[in-house]
């Protein structure tokens, strides 16, 4: 009926419709006119059908729906992602997916319901949507521990970050650095452990500081009250998060020690647990925002056959604040 009325093919309905540069703006104008006309909207099941495309990305997150909603990470993340994708025909759906039940993910990912996936905060069980990405397209956000020659994924350097967030305590005076580790079969915890003990290592400081929280503000405050527990002293303390920063802060101020007097601490993210924290929070920023659109982006072009690197780092920056003053 568009076509008739506007006196061109069905085919350039078509290419109009889909925003084809071959039309010429006479023709475009006539199209659209008629399609106004008309109240035409395109079908998208019929589209979906003759391209062979559904329009719908996938957000997997394989953690517990209560640490997804309390987790401002995520937040920024989806935020991300979903501003990218407003100006695009996707839309998004968001899989909370835990690695004992994900049989039901994957079937989901390979019957056909999505044209590509994003997955964050996977843990080494979750090495199977690695796989997945052979048949699909998939970024990962963050490095992954299984990582495949063909994977993608969008992170930023934690080691780094770690590393300079240490140099930082180390630099106020600080000679007895405790870290609070995030879970070792996740990337994060890992490199950002690793950067603690880099920077240890150079300034040849005692590395046994160690205790692994699950990057919940509980798990930082327990983690906390082991450290000191121990009976050796501490004037410093990185978290692998702010959240453990701010579990970190009520069990030194359980035990009547100040920030920074008796401990500095530091953490990795800057968000609201560590800007509402009392001193402010020394943090290592991570662009959450920007690292979701980079991974929608980057996963638009995979859907769309264009040639994209398989490693995209973004940067991070270290916020000075009160609580690491000398």
């Amino acid at each position: 009926m568009v076509a008739a009325l506007a006196g061109v093919s069905r085919a350039t309905v078509s290419r109009v419709v889909n925003s084809s540069p071959k039309v010429t703006q006479q023709v475009v104008d006539a199209v659209n006119e008629a399609i106004e006309k008309l109240n035409y909207v395109p079908n998208r099941a019929a589209r979906s059908l003759a391209s062979r495309r559904t329009q719908v990305i996938a957000l997997v997150v394989p953690e517990t729906t209560a640490k997804v909603f309390s987790d401002p990470f995520f937040a920024t993340v989806v935020q991300g992602i979903a501003l990218y994708l407003s100006d695009t025909d996707y839309t998004l759906n968001m899989l909370i997916s835990s690695e004992t039940k994900s049989e039901k993910t994957r079937r989901y990912l390979m019957g056909g319901n999505v044209d590509g996936a994003i997955v964050v905060s996977h843990h080494s069980g979750d090495h199977s949507y690695a796989h997945l990405g052979q048949s699909l397209p998939m970024v990962f956000g963050g490095r992954p521990l299984a990582a495949e020659g063909e994977s993608y994924f969008v992170d930023v350097d934690n080691a780094a970050g770690a590393a300079g967030a240490t140099a930082h305590l180390v630099e106020s005076g600080r000679r007895h650095i405790a870290t609070i580790a995030g879970p070792q079969d996740m990337p994060p915890g890992l490199d950002r452990l690793s950067g603690w003990r880099r920077t240890l290592s150079m300034h040849g400081l005692d590395q046994s500081l160690v205790e692994i929280g699950d990057f919940t503000p509980e798990s930082g405050a327990a983690a906390m009250r082991r450290l000191l527990d121990r009976g050796v002293p501490i004037d410093g303390v990185f978290a692998a998060n702010d959240q453990m920063a701010a579990g970190a802060y009520s069990a030194i101020y359980e035990r009547g020690l100040s920030i920074p007097g008796d401990i500095a601490v530091a953490g990795f993210d800057d968000n609201y647990y560590g800007s509402t924290a009392t001193p402010p929070l020394t943090t290592v920023h991570q662009p959450s925002h920007e690292l979701g659109a980079k991974m929608a982006e980057v996963l638009v072009a995979l859907i769309e056959g264009k040639s994209v690197e398989h490693v995209t780092t973004m940067p991070t920056q270290l916020l000075i604040r009160a609580s690491t003053a000398a």
